[in-house]
């Protein structure tokens, strides 16, 4: 159990994850704010500027909705959490500032060159984002005080984001191997409900063999 002493009601410190991940979604739109302004001191069509920065409408795009897809499982795993402590604010803050520093990463796919060393930046990043998640669920499995849901619901939790974790590391490896399609691998993250599927299967038979 918790130290009685230590905790605190989560209020305060989901309205303050909510405002640090509006910010960062809305700091991934400003290199293409200035990209339209240096469109229009070039004086650029339209479609010229849609042809030119390609790049960056589409890392835009993807790390939107990387990110809205984040906070919505945090959101989700937040929702029963009736306490906070210490440990678990700080696992918090980590899962932050990966949120925080997701847009330096998607200014690099817009506006630079690619390589390897970019890309690995770029999803070691996500990896991180998810890890400080999972560290969050053991957390609370650890100490089921803190929250209501059911043992199944946490379980459920680490096994999501286990699934998450292996297929992030494949789009990875994927990335590194076949430079020329860098990002292609972020698809494999379709088949996050399958593998959950066979994680979970994994694990009901470990719990039965130990029964």
């Amino acid at each position: 159990m918790a130290d009685e002493t230590q905790r605190f009601r989560p209020e305060r410190f989901t309205a303050f994850v909510d405002a640090v991940v509006a910010i960062a979604m809305t700091l991934l739109i400003l290199p293409l704010t200035e990209a339209v302004a240096d469109a229009a001191s070039g004086r650029l069509s339209t479609a010229q500027f849609f042809a030119e920065h390609s790049g960056q409408l589409l890392s835009f795009a993807l790390s939107f909705l990387l990110i809205a897809t984040f906070w919505i499982g945090h959101h989700s795993q937040y929702r029963s959490v009736e306490w906070m402590t210490g440990p678990l604010l700080w696992i918090n803050v980590a899962w932050m500032a990966t949120i925080v520093w997701l847009p330096v990463p998607t200014a690099m796919i817009g506006q630079m060159k690619t390589d390897t060393l970019q890309t690995v930046v770029y999803i070691g990043s996500l990896i991180l984002t998810q890890v400080t998640t999972l560290a969050a669920w053991l957390y609370l499995q650890r100490h089921p005080d803190l929250t209501s849901s059911s043992p199944a619901t946490l379980r459920a939790g680490v096994i999501g984001d286990l699934a998450a974790i292996i297929l992030f590391a494949v789009a990875l490896t994927i990335a590194v191997l076949l430079p020329d399609h860098s990002y292609a691998g972020l698809f494999v993250l379709l088949l996050t409900g399958p593998v959950t599927r066979v994680l979970a299967r994994v694990a009901r038979r470990r719990g039965a063999a130990r029964g």
